[in-house]
């Protein structure tokens, strides 16, 4: 006999998913609704309406891909991208990788150039290579939850616009806890996820694109046309399922339908924006730096060093070196084994050096960052970590007194 579902309460400090807002979870009891009904439809158009404020864009298309956030952001490469189109990819991390494979498989001739881990580049070092390699496309990651870096992204964007560049940008780990201006940074597309600093389930991916990201979406949707010999093969978009013209109808005046839309997770999209609009964005941006700078300040005491450059770090994550000789994941067992707080290891050449701990939406609190601090002095301790004992709650509180 299967038990009820009885899942563990933890206080989750990854770079996400984190805890989901409880008026979100209680907007996903309400009753379904049928995907042709009026009232559903409605909305739909609240949750557009409401995504333009934290894209920061007077957008005329502004929606949700249903899937996680990886989903939304294959939609935008297979719904531009066609075969043999040139994409420069700037990686400083895991995920410009994952951009330049997605790129690849819809078709792209991909060029990658990198920085080293836990810095940014130079966006001067970005438009010399757009000079020279005369993409189509340059796709950037914003927040690089990776190495817990955040690229500068304006002048380059200004660069793309200027010069005829299709500028699409993952803005999955900095939507709604760090600044993110599509239409003044020159942004044609964006993609964000809700797992993260907007603390709604996993499972939807806003995105917003431009008139000329439209004409693109345009020119390729061949739905109403009907398949004819008159039209190249490899003009079509090869998924269905993600093709962002047909998703475009379906979010459209004319609603036409492309598939059973995710009721639940609707719900959960709306009332996750309509807290944004609630707390407003600069208030949001402000707790999640305050937030951050307490647990660094807690780190800092504890006798820890953090990772990457300071001056280009993410608000919504901070990396942090685990000390010589210890077992990192062995802390982190402890950690959400006893303590029930998750941190998160790292990826590649940074796996088993650091851990990420993460500082995002309705997880970006006061508790959970004095919590995570005493839980992780605790725990590096009963696994032998050499550290400063007593002191990086201590500092924290002092840091909140004074601010």
């Amino acid at each position: 006999m299967v038990k009820e579902l009885q899942a563990s309460i933890r206080t989750i400090m990854t770079p996400g998913p984190v805890e989901a807002e409880p008026r979100v979870l209680r907007a996903m009891s309400t009753p379904i609704l049928g995907q042709y009904d009026p009232e559903f439809f409605a909305l739909m158009q609240d949750v557009t309406d409401l995504l333009k404020m934290p894209f920061q864009t007077d957008n005329e298309w502004a929606l949700a891909v249903d899937g996680t956030a990886r989903a939304g952001l294959e939609a935008a490469v297979c719904g531009i991208i066609e075969h043999g189109d040139k994409v420069l990819v700037p990686a400083f991390g895991r995920f410009g990788y994952l951009m330049a494979e997605l790129a690849q498989r819809a078709g792209a001739q991909v060029k990658i150039i990198e920085q080293e881990w836990g810095t940014i580049f130079d966006p001067k070092t970005v438009i010399d290579e757009i000079k020279a390699y005369n993409p189509k496309m340059l796709i950037m990651v914003h927040g690089e939850t990776s190495t817990g870096q955040m690229q500068d992204l304006k002048e380059i964007g200004l660069f793309c616009k200027e010069n005829d560049v299709l500028f699409m940008v993952d803005a999955v780990a900095t939507f709604t806890g760090a600044d993110f201006q599509t239409d003044a940074w020159g942004v044609d597309i964006a993609v964000a996820g809700t797992q993260k600093c907007l603390s709604v389930p996993t499972g939807m991916a806003p995105v917003t694109y431009n008139d000329k990201v439209e004409k693109i979406l345009a020119s390729r949707y061949q739905v109403e046309l009907g398949l004819t010999k008159d039209v190249r093969n490899d003009r079509f978009i090869s998924s269905n399922y993600l093709d962002l013209s047909q998703i475009q109808q379906y979010w459209g005046p004319k609603h036409i339908n492309h598939h059973t839309e995710m009721t639940s997770m609707i719900y959960a999209l709306r009332e996750g924006l309509r807290i944004v609009h609630e707390e407003g964005l600069e208030n949001r941006f402000a707790r999640h730096r305050k937030h951050e700078k307490a647990m660094m300040t807690g780190l800092n005491a504890m006798g820890l060093t953090l990772f990457g450059d300071m001056s280009s770090k993410m608000p919504t994550v901070t990396c942090v070196n685990i000390p010589e000789g210890l077992d990192g994941e062995a802390v982190r067992a402890t950690l959400l084994h006893h303590y029930g707080v998750e941190i998160a290891s790292s990826f590649g050449s940074l796996a088993g050096k650091i851990w990420r701990i993460g500082n995002m939406g309705f997880s970006s609190r006061k508790e959970n960052v004095l919590h995570t601090l005493n839980a992780l002095e605790a725990s590096i301790t009963f696994h032998g970590g050499k550290i400063a004992k007593g002191e990086a709650a201590q500092a924290a509180l002092k840091f909140y007194n004074e601010n």
